[in-house]
């Protein structure tokens, strides 16, 4: 089984414990023998999937949006995290980008979306702003058949 992910990068500090263990409760359902998560491992709902999914004792897969994606767009306060993770990570996909950016973005979740057998959004919901986000890839996903989990637990919100 094959599981991308995408969700809100902004998550509130109250909200990461709420939105982790309602992933691990997802993932807790499937069998570890065969599961792959995919994930970009931006802030937020990218790498708590990807904690979640190697403690289920799964593989993952990263999908970079960029070359230049390390330096450029992780901040200082989310690298130890990021670089654990990508050291974990079984397969690396670098998109064809040397600057991250709109472009990389959507190359990124279509690549995601493109591989997997079903989509985690951690989402509050709302609309998206039209930009490639959360209820973008959402919509493209269930466009396509891709089985969508939304994790929202109560009490979860964004900054």
């Amino acid at each position: 089984m094959r599981i991308g992910v995408t969700g809100h990068m902004n998550l509130s500090p109250g909200s990461v414990p709420l939105v982790a263990q309602a992933i691990r409760e997802h993932l807790d359902g499937l069998d570890a023998d065969g599961l792959v998560g995919v994930s970009c491992l931006a802030r937020g709902a990218d790498s708590l999937f990807a904690r979640a999914v190697l403690e289920a004792g799964g593989a993952l897969e990263v999908v970079l949006p960029s070359r230049d994606y390390r330096q450029a767009k992780v901040k200082p306060d989310h690298a130890e995290q990021f670089d654990a993770l990508l050291e974990k990570a079984a397969d690396v996909r670098v998109m064809d980008y040397d600057t991250a950016g709109r472009e990389a973005y959507v190359a990124a979740n279509e690549a995601v979306l493109g591989s997997v057998d079903e989509l985690v959004a951690v989402w509050d919901g709302l609309p998206g702003t039209g930009s490639g986000g959360t209820a973008e890839v959402v919509e493209e996903a269930r466009s396509r058949g891709i089985p969508v989990a939304v994790v929202w637990p109560e009490g979860s919100s964004r900054q």
